[in-house]
């Protein structure tokens, strides 16, 4: 099938789904085509082996191996029992929708799961009572989608484009389901180009998988590059997806290439891993940004127990984002490295994925996102992040970045990340797609797939034209140690007005002081030393109190009544005393603050350098000391620009000031 006819296709069912036009959004329309698509094909597919199903199935009908003897029948992985065809159903009107759901109800179990995920049923009730469902019938029946005109790699580039045609024009879906071909391609080409040699070696299989693999975009990719090194090639993809209407769509896509659909599983991947004993050679995912994680939080927190056994021991991010889960979930599923004779690494996964900026960055150290990063930088299975340009997808204009991971990195690449950006590489689409206003161009794709291969020389090469948009740095070079520096506290002591009405206000609201029969008269006991001189002696504040209480007639107080009297007598003063516990100064948690400090510098040499010289009784609480990674790209990327000089601000708004004025004259004229 030559291109014209590629798009004779495309357009022919693209015409049926105007029929729809007043009676359906055009955001609605793949909900009802797609499915049309998939079972005519599915018929096509099924039309030479249809008499020798039908009489199996009679014969074997009341058999235990009925179903395996139709499989044989049929000589594919599906088959459809029913001796009704497209254009039966559609030259009876009335019994149009009653046909439509004998025929779909007499596939194999397979089949019928997808059509129902589509609730293509549904569909029927709705196209019938518009009086289009025989329409829309009678036009997939001219249409001849059989392997014989329309091969299963053709009918796939079909149904793609399809698929790429109603994202589109359903913006405020398309970003879920569908990721941008030309994002896929990028991604896929920094995936497989430092294993572009051995894929075109003799006997290659590979194991390809999508824990959110939405309509099957990145599989498609992935599975035909590795088919366009290496006819010869294996590449077998697998895939999981909680949507019901894209899990349909991925795995009718494969049916109609004539691969086994029963990889594409169903189901949430946090809660229910349906490849849960699989590994990969190669997983690639575009989760959904910010996704929160609350429904499936017993799951995911009972297998975090788990440590090491489960997926999540790592940690856990915050609940209303679930992106490092995905993360941490195709980790597990890397298949294990060994070393040949010369000290080579063999087996091993490389994975991709994609992210908004929040996984770089968010959570201090020792919180859950911290402790990921920790987890995939000490153990050097980061290999790169690349930063790619904004509006690039459907639904979100923000910035997105790669993540590529691998536990078989080459003897230069170990011990190291590389930073790339690739923020700039981008051209203006004639027309936006919802948020989505830019493309990334094939050339570009193409350089920046040799920048990301040559990265670690640009990195050394100041004179290369792209030196300045790679950096490459140690793992460590993300860690850092978040200190505790405190600082004494320092109070003086003093009774005035303000001093005895937040003491009586505290003595009313405490559990145990509230039931304190003296509080007035220890009130005015204490009225007594309001005017004196603040005392910067706790011992001799205490005895200044003691007196009063004994002249006001107060029995000694409780603790809690006196913790509440020192609470309020208490100022904090930089020249006041320091106050001690145990004999060691005690800290105020006012002055407390924190240092993030590089991971290999020494603590004390840090404290002498930066901090003592301003604040001299500072020290650090060491039993507090955490260890953070943070990967900041942003600011590795950073160029300062200067603000323009005075006087040409100055004489931009003269010349502003001038405009004003002759505009104001002539509105007055």
């Amino acid at each position: 099938m030559n291109s014209s006819t590629h798009q004779e296709l495309v357009s022919f069912i693209w015409s049926v789904a105007d029929l729809l036009r007043g009676d359906y959004k055009q955001s609605e329309y793949g909900k009802a085509i797609l499915p049309f698509v998939v079972l005519r094909r599915l018929d096509c597919v099924l039309e030479p082996k249809k008499k020798e199903v039908l009489a199996a199935h009679e014969k074997w009908k009341d058999k235990p191996v009925h179903h395996e003897f139709l499989l044989k029948a049929s000589g594919r992985s599906f088959y459809n029992t029913s001796p009704l065809t497209f254009e039966r159903i559609g030259a009876d009107p009335s019994q149009a929708a009653n046909n439509l759901g004998h025929f779909i109800n007499a596939f194999s179990d397979n089949a019928r799961e997808v059509l129902e995920k589509y609730e293509f049923p549904r569909q029927i009730q709705r196209l019938d009572a518009a009086g289009l469902l025989y329409q829309v019938v009678g036009r997939f029946a001219d249409l001849d989608l059989s392997p014989e005109r329309v091969s299963n790699v053709q009918m796939g580039y079909v149904f793609e484009e399809l698929i790429r045609k109603f994202s589109e024009i359903s913006n405020e879906t398309a970003g879920e389901h569908f990721t941008p071909r030309e994002v896929i391609k990028l991604m896929a080409n920094l995936l497989l180009a430092p294993d572009e040699d051995s894929l075109r070696g003799p006997g290659v299989i590979k194991e390809i998988l999508d824990p959110a693999c939405g309509t099957g975009g990145m599989l498609t990719e992935m599975h035909d590059h590795i088919k366009a090194l290496n006819p010869d090639a294996r590449a077998v993809v697998f895939g999981q997806e909680l949507n019901p209407e894209s899990w349909a769509i991925c795995r009718s896509d494969l049916m109609i290439k004539g691969q086994s659909p029963e990889n594409i599983r169903f189901g949430n991947s946090f809660s229910d891993d349906r490849h849960r004993y699989g590994t990969f050679d190669y997983m690639l995912a575009n989760p959904p940004f910010g996704v929160e994680w609350k429904k499936v939080k017993d799951d995911v927190e009972a297998e975090h127990e788990l440590g090491a056994s489960g997926r999540f021991g790592a940690g856990l991010p915050r609940i209303n984002d679930g992106s490092l889960l995905f993360l941490q979930h195709m980790i597990s599923k890397m298949k294990p490295v060994k070393l040949d004779e010369e000290g080579e690494k063999r087996g091993g996964s490389r994975i991709a994925i994609v992210f908004n900026g929040s996984p770089l960055f968010t959570g201090a150290a020792g919180s859950g996102e911290s402790e990921i990063r920790r987890w995939i930088l000490e153990n050097d299975w980061l290999e790169a992040i690349v930063a790619l340009p904004d509006q690039l997808f459907y639904n979100t204009g923000i910035s997105t970045y790669f993540w590529v991971l691998t536990n078989r990195k080459d003897r230069a690449h170990e011990g190291k990340v590389k930073l790339v950006d690739a923020r700039e590489h981008w051209t203006k689409m004639r027309k936006s797609l919802g948020e989505k206003r830019k493309e990334i161009g094939k050339e570009q794709i193409t350089e920046l797939t040799r920048l990301y291969a040559d990265a670690l020389g640009v990195a050394e090469d100041p004179e290369h034209p792209l030196h300045g948009k790679v950096k490459v740095f140690r793992n460590e070079d993300f860690g850092y140690q978040r200190i505790t520096v405190e600082r004494p506290l320092k109070l003086r002591f003093e009774v005035t007005e303000e001093t005895l009405v937040e003491l009586a206000a505290a003595l009313d609201k405490g559990k145990t002081t509230a039931k304190y029969e003296q509080k007035a008269e220890l009130v005015d006991a204490l009225r007594s030393l309001v005017g004196g001189e603040p005392c910067f002696k706790k011992t001799e504040f205490a005895d200044r109190m003691q007196r009063a209480f004994a002249e006001g007639g107060i029995s000694k107080p409780s603790t809690p009544v006196m913790k509440a009297v020192w609470n309020a007598v208490s100022v904090r003063d930089p020249e006041g005393e320091v106050q001690k516990k145990k004999g060691e100064p005690e800290p105020d948690p006012d002055l407390r603050d924190f240092e993030n400090i590089p991971l290999d510098e020494d603590i004390d040499l840090y404290m002498e350098r930066e901090v003592l010289p301003h604040v001299p009784d500072a020290w650090v609480e060491y039993a507090k000391t955490k260890i953070g990674y943070e990967i900041p790209f942003t600011r590795h990327f950073y160029v300062y620009t200067p603000p323009r000089p005075l006087e040409e601000i100055d004489a931009e708004l003269k010349e502003l000031e001038g405009e004003i004025q002759r505009l104001l004259g002539e509105v007055t004229k």
